[in-house]
């Protein structure tokens, strides 16, 4: 009897165990799905994504200058003033140089008695040669005499023809000299003249590029001196800038250098405006500076209808790599774990979780591309992967994430 009691208990326990093993292995009921707590999925997708270098910079003119007096002088008209749109070789203001205009009635005088001198020259030359011709003739006349009639004239006669032939050469040479010191004297004056002339065109003070006036130094009747020192003391007469066509200074970081290269587009978002304007790299140092790491980089702005206004921050987005029809996942469904290496959680067909290991490539500010590890349309859990484990049993709910701009 304790035989057969012992075996029957232990019959029961063998059967208890068979019971509670099939348990564990039981299919999901429709209770189990409905308890399930709810996820946050995201698919895979397949889409572009970019490498962008976003950098803070400060709108600067293309250039600016303060215009200066080339001569001194008092301010007798002023044309322009703050905020006044210039072209090249406008008249910004004429200066009064009294001193300057007599000199010029000076030169003037000069020039017209070196005309004067020139011309009484080329008379006396016409003279020389018209008696160098007489006497060289009548001179060549005797001699020839001579030589077919030797008694018809006499010798001292043939002796002062020559003499007077030779004069008469002697003084056209002179005459001619005369009248090459007469033109060099012309050069002269006229070069004088035309150097105060040229002086006295820079009282008109004129604009060397198209421009907004943004300073104004000195207004009429006040001294201008002639800015031809380094003398930091004198006065200039305004500050030109030329704002049609703006420049932004950009530090590109060293990583980033061999990415950018001339000619290169690139976006310019404005917040201040809300507007984003098309920039274009004209020029780069080609040296690192070794004190941050950087490099010079220039940026042209057109800005033809002045809406943008130096001073102004903008913020410059360079594209540095790009990848088209790649697998992409938002950041926020992605555990990086070292170097191109990561996690995601996978809810499967059974919309269980499953830890799946992923291999990351090019990473956007919003997306990361997936190399290996996904397919397509699979979904992944959004958000912290630390509410759920593996194996658990979840009810997917598929989001879209927002885009911060």
């Amino acid at each position: 009897m304790r035989h057969t009691k012992a075996r029957d208990l232990l019959l029961c326990i063998v059967l208890a165990g068979f019971v509670s093993g099939c348990g564990g292995t039981r299919k999901t009921t429709a209770d189990d799905a409905a308890n399930a707590p709810a996820a946050a999925v995201v698919k895979v997708t397949r889409g572009n994504i970019g490498d962008n270098l976003e950098i803070a910079s400060e709108f600067l003119p293309f250039q600016e200058v303060d215009v200066y007096a080339k001569v001194s002088g008092y301010i007798q008209k002023l044309y322009v003033d703050i905020g006044t749109h210039v072209k090249q070789g406008q008249v910004l203001a004429v200066l009064e140089i009294p001193e300057l205009q007599q000199q010029l009635q000076q030169d003037e005088a000069s020039v017209r008695r070196s005309e004067q001198d020139l011309a009484r020259a080329r008379e006396e030359l016409n003279r020389a040669q018209s008696a160098y011709t007489v006497a060289h003739l009548t001179y060549t006349r005797l001699a020839d005499v001579q030589k077919s009639r030797p008694e018809l004239v006499a010798q001292q006669e043939i002796d002062v023809a020559q003499g007077k032939d030779l004069e008469a050469s002697a003084g056209v040479s002179s005459e001619k000299d005369s009248l090459a010191s007469a033109e060099q004297g012309l050069l002269v004056a006229k070069a004088v003249l035309g150097k105060d002339q040229a002086m006295f065109d820079y009282a008109r003070m004129t604009a060397p590029f198209d421009g907004v006036i943004t300073q104004i130094y000195a207004y009429t009747g006040a001294l201008l001196p002639a800015g031809t020192s380094s003398n930091k003391g004198d006065s200039a007469l305004c500050r030109l800038s030329q704002n049609n066509l703006l420049r932004l200074v950009i530090p590109v970081p060293e990583r980033a250098v061999s990415d950018i290269h001339i000619g290169q587009m690139i976006a310019v978002d404005v917040s201040g405006i809300k507007k984003t304007f098309d920039g274009k790299i004209v020029r780069f140092s080609d040296e690192i500076d070794t004190t941050t790491r950087t490099m010079h980089t220039e940026v042209e702005v057109p800005n033809p209808k002045f809406e943008l206004v130096p001073g102004m921050y903008a913020s410059v987005k360079m594209p540095l790599h790009s990848a088209s029809n790649v697998l992409t996942l938002p950041i926020q469904a992605v555990q990086a774990t070292e170097a191109e290496k990561g996690t995601v959680l996978v809810v499967d067909r059974g919309n269980k979780i499953e830890n799946r290991n992923v291999t990351l490539g090019m990473q956007s500010a919003t997306d990361v591309e997936i190399t290996s590890g996904l397919q397509e349309n699979e979904a992944v859990i959004f958000g912290a992967q630390g509410q759920f484990k593996t194996g658990e049993l979840v009810s997917p709910k598929l989001v879209v994430p927002s885009v911060t701009k």
